[in-house]
């Protein structure tokens, strides 16, 4: 179910395939795998943290890493995403190592999409191909991300399940993502 969930949100783009970094940065999955592996060897939650990063950065202007950006207009400091999103450290610290070894090459959005796939993954849950090739946004949305977009944990079901459809989501990607059982 999860896996069929995320599966639409890394499927933005008809170019993206699952080999775009085999001749660029053929190491880039052993890379984020191992890093996933320490965040969350050193803290079990940061496996959820992980998926909640990736699925709060889709819902507003789609899987573009723009949650990760700084400034005033972050969406980092957006209402839902304020002492809620966690994760960004992890995020740093893998992109830090696949430059290291791929300069210039990989997208954050690609990485985070690899880490919220491997973090559940490596919790147990279901393994899906994630299709790579995104381009980073370049400027936050902290306004889209306060506009009551992303359901809220006092949101009815239906407000939950209204806004899951606005982002072609459905009724199982509202169990698989929030844990409410309909």
């Amino acid at each position: 179910m999860v896996n069929q969930t995320l599966k639409k949100f890394t499927f933005a783009r008809s170019q993206l395939s699952t080999d775009y970094y085999a001749n660029t940065c053929s190491s880039l999955r052993k890379i984020v795998r191992g890093e996933v592996m320490n965040a969350i060897k050193n803290e079990m939650r940061m496996a959820a943290s992980l998926l909640r990063l990736h699925f709060h950065d889709c819902f507003v202007n789609g899987c573009d890493a723009s949650l990760l950006l700084d400034g005033t207009d972050s969406e980092k400091l957006a209402r839902p995403n304020l002492n809620s999103v966690r994760g960004f450290e992890v995020i740093d610290s893998i992109k830090t190592a696949v430059e290291n070894a791929c300069p210039g090459v990989v997208s954050c959005a690609d990485i985070l999409a690899i880490a919220a796939r491997d973090s559940v993954v490596l919790s147990g849950g279901p393994y899906w191909k994630v299709l790579l090739g995104r381009r980073d946004g370049l400027v936050a949305n902290q306004t889209a991300a306060n506009a009551s977009v992303l359901p809220s944990p006092f949101d009815t079901v239906d407000t939950i399940v209204a806004k899951f459809g606005a982002v072609s989501l459905n009724v199982t990607d509202v169990v698989a993502l929030s844990g409410i059982p309909i």
